[in-house]
């Protein structure tokens, strides 16, 4: 193991941005990943399950171990974003079929045990709705705290003001497929980094960017380029002609910290149904997150790539 080795738990819904960054997280000498847990969200949990295995396959990493977790949010009905990431989750983009079953263990229970065995070490990244999380926590209240830090892609926020949501006009995707649930996490006193739109769209998903990784050359790197394409032509027929690369963001916090800037907050997250559902909101109050506010678009690029020529 790596010197400066970063013990990892990562909670997704692959999605092609979620494969993107468990890739680049297995393309790390420096991670040492515990376990990939799976969440509705992108897809059903039976798509999102199968794309983390599948994943693991094409990278040559399938003694990770995946957990499935939950298959609803905690109160609203499931929504998904076929429109953006295919009814598959990675749209028509092909991977290996897995070997390797799902553990037994519900993904919750993994991160209540990660979390409990090595206090104040795990970073967990989580680039889904945030159930698991929130099941964990009160399942067992005050494991998130447990975590040496938690980051989150999801919400959007910038100087106290809302940006425009990429699903309702005022709500990410992330906040808004379990808004119930990103309120517990925001209320669980754990040492959380918020990565939302507003950052999110300072690094911009572009054809020039798609080949940027198609030339490192690898299968991993290919496949992602792949689906960088795919996430283009399907957001084209929506009338965009530029992405935002979400989740990668937190997998290049947690390693390259110098490539970001942020500011102590407090969010949350609003919960009564109706237009503002899932909207987060800056508030005055005791900072809960460190919110994170710049980027550096080529260097976040250029550490996804050089991860990826590390792996098939």
């Amino acid at each position: 193991m790596n010197a400066r080795s970063f013990p990892t738990l990562h909670d997704c819904d692959p999605g092609s941005d979620d494969a993107i960054t468990l890739l680049t997280l297995l393309g790390r000498p420096d991670v040492n990943l515990l376990g990939v847990s799976t969440t509705h969200g992108n897809a059903p949990l039976s798509a999102t399950t199968h794309n983390a295995r599948a994943l693991l396959k094409l990278a040559g990493r399938e003694n990770v171990p995946v957990y499935a977790g939950a298959l609803n949010p905690l109160v609203r009905e499931p929504v998904y974003a076929p429109q953006i990431h295919g009814v598959s989750g990675l749209g028509g983009v092909p991977l290996p079929s897995p070997n390797v079953p799902v553990r037994s263990e519900h993904a919750t229970l993994t991160l209540i045990r990660q979390l409990c065995a090595q206090p104040g070490e795990i970073t967990l990244l989580a680039t889904g709705p945030l159930t698991n999380l929130a099941l964990a926590e009160r399942l067992r209240p005050g494991v998130l705290k447990e975590a040496k830090q938690i980051i989150i892609m999801g919400g959007s926020l910038e100087n106290g003001a809302p940006r425009l949501g990429n699903t309702t006009p005022r709500a990410e995707f992330n906040a808004y497929a379990d808004p119930h649930a990103f309120d517990v996490v925001l209320k669980a006193g754990a040492k959380l980094a918020l990565i939302g739109l507003n950052l999110t769209r300072q690094v911009q998903v572009t054809r020039a960017r798609a080949q940027q990784l198609a030339a490192v050359g690898t299968a991993a790197a290919q496949t992602c380029a792949a689906l960088l394409d795919d996430y283009l032509d399907r957001i084209g027929k929506l009338g965009q002609t530029v992405g935002a690369l979400h989740d990668p963001c937190t997998a290049a916090l947690m390693l390259s910290q110098e490539l970001f800037e942020w500011e102590e907050a407090r969010v949350d997250i609003l919960t009564d149904s109706g237009k503002r559902l899932g909207e987060t909101v800056q508030v005055d109050g005791e900072p809960n997150v460190q919110l994170v506010t710049g980027a550096d678009e080529a260097g976040i690029y250029a550490l996804v790539a050089e991860a990826l020529g590390r792996l098939p």
